[in-house]
């Protein structure tokens, strides 16, 4: 049963990091929206699912926002205590070391297991899931917002099309009318292209899956503005390429960040090495920044606001830094395990514990020479 200081500071530490995670993550989707919105425009995936990608790319991102989160979170409520004399007067009354780290890792822990499971199996997971989602959109005219008997944008601007009836999936279209420009070049004309077919078919192929339609049995009508040379086509098929097919955009930066956990452990490339060793990083590098941000957040009622929160922002980076060397390094080959990695979360979680022994040590009275 937890005594009332533990579930004070439990409290307090829960709020804090709750805070700091809400804070983190509106910036994160901010910035993730608006490479979404730069891929809709692009014509890497219809808008419909806009919405279910962020929040797909939001979930696979949490393994690297939490251990933030935690860390800032500890911080930011211990030194409200600290700067409003609260730890002062549990200190005096005899809250030693115990009494801090026990509230800290009733939370820490819950927390660090988390992280495990987003980073070892949800997140890669639900990458898989918005890249799926997005082949599977990519694939249906449905997705792309076409409706039978309405005119509508091609994905990308490249053009207008009009169908009278579809089957249910999307993919096969009835009556199809197509109109597109082809800008000027050189002394060819501006044009305005028309197609018309009984019958459509959506797909994706070529080598960067790129999206066509195509057209059979129907006429091609070539228009050039200011000029009376048309052309005029008969075709039994006509493949149509539509908007090209991006890769991510940004929004997915690592190409294994979607392969399951498992498969990497059946991998040998130095590739799936750094990202399997990245993953299971994850959760001790949360109870490390949680160890850190406990003697970070010491401070004086006369300190600055946000000194020591500068100094552990820096502390931070530069651990993330190293962490990131470390990863490169497994990467490339140099290294062909993760032994570096472990070894800097040995070494900086003993600086912390002895920054945290040195700050709560008994002081004994100074002796008369």
């Amino acid at each position: 049963m937890l005594r009332i200081l533990d579930r004070y500071l439990l409290r307090e530490l829960v709020i804090s990091v709750l805070a700091a995670t809400i804070v983190l993550l509106l910036i994160f989707t901010g910035g993730t929206f608006a490479r979404v919105l730069q891929q809709v425009a692009n014509g890497s995936f219809p808008a419909s699912i806009m919405f279910q990608v962020l929040g797909l790319r939001t979930v696979s991102a949490l393994p690297g926002l939490l251990p933030l989160s935690l860390f800032l979170g500890v911080i930011l409520a211990l030194g409200r205590l600290w700067r409003d004399s609260e730890m002062h007067v549990l200190t005096a009354a005899g809250m030693g070391l115990s009494g801090l780290l026990r509230p800290a890792m009733l939370l820490g822990i819950p927390v660090a297991a988390l992280i495990g499971l987003l980073a070892l199996w949800l997140g890669p997971l639900s990458s898989r899931s918005a890249d799926r989602l997005i082949a599977e959109a990519n694939r249906s005219v449905i997705a792309a917002g076409l409706d039978a008997g309405r005119f509508t944008a091609l994905p990308g601007g490249d053009g207008v099309i009009f169908v009278t009836g579809m089957n249910r999936a999307g993919t096969r279209l009835d009556q199809v009318f197509l109109s597109g420009d082809q800008a000027a070049s050189g002394q060819r004309p501006a044009r305005i292209k028309l197609i018309t077919a009984r019958r459509g078919q959506l797909y994706q192929g070529g080598e960067q899956g790129g999206r066509y339609l195509g057209l059979i049995d129907g006429w091609q009508y070539q228009i050039p503005l200011g000029h009376e040379d048309w052309q005029r086509m008969h075709f039994q098929r006509n493949d149509v390429a539509l908007s090209e097919v991006r890769p991510g955009g940004g929004v997915e930066s690592n190409p294994l960040g979607s392969t399951a956990t498992s498969t990497l452990l059946a991998t040998r490339g130095p590739a799936a090495r750094a990202e399997l060793a990245w993953r299971m990083a994850a959760p001790v590098t949360a109870l490390v920044l949680l160890l850190m941000a406990l003697p970070l957040s010491h401070q004086s009622p006369r300190e600055a606001r946000y000194g020591r929160l500068l100094i552990a922002i820096m502390a931070y980076l530069l651990y993330f830094l190293l962490l990131s060397l470390g990863r490169a390094l497994i990467e490339r080959g140099t290294v062909h395990d993760s032994a570096p990695m472990w070894v800097l979360h040995l070494l900086v979680g003993l600086a912390a514990w002895w920054m945290l022994r040195r700050q709560y040590r008994s002081w004994r009275p100074a002796t008369a020479s």
